[in-house]
């Protein structure tokens, strides 16, 4: 039995859900699907220059299936880009983040929220520790 797929954390819902090449009527077009979850590794990786452990950090996933989320999303859009198809952003497994962000210190376990927009905390405010990540509720 195959374990189900643990939700990934996304900062927003994309407003912009499809891409097509200019001059190419929808009706000739192959479409091809990236999730949101994908979407989302491309953001922070790819736009925002993040290593895969920050990353996947970011969307509660390990370094190893950060990278197979990205894998994935690239060959999409490769195959987009390359052989002139349609990218319709819709699906996957993924949970929205909420105004506030929830940490977790790896050393003494505390947890603590803090606002979105604030940048990463430097330590956890109980031990100090700077071994710490965000999780979701």
């Amino acid at each position: 039995m195959v374990r189900p797929k643990k939700n990934r954390l996304v900062a927003f819902n994309p407003e912009i859900s499809y891409f097509k090449p200019r001059g190419i009527p929808m009706v000739d077009l192959e479409e091809v699907s990236l999730t949101v979850d994908e979407r989302e590794s491309i953001r922070l990786s790819d736009l925002l220059g993040l290593s895969y452990e920050e990353a996947g950090q970011r969307m509660g996933v390990s370094r190893a299936t950060f990278g197979r989320i990205i894998q994935r999303a690239r060959k999409v859009i490769a195959d987009a880009l390359i052989n002139g198809k349609a990218i319709n952003v819709d699906g996957g497994n993924y949970t929205i983040m909420e105004d506030n962000r929830i940490f977790i210190c790896d050393e003494c376990k505390y947890k603590w929220d803090e606002p979105l927009g604030t940048g990463k905390p430097e330590n956890c405010p109980a031990c100090k520790s700077q071994y710490f990540h965000r999780v979701s509720e």
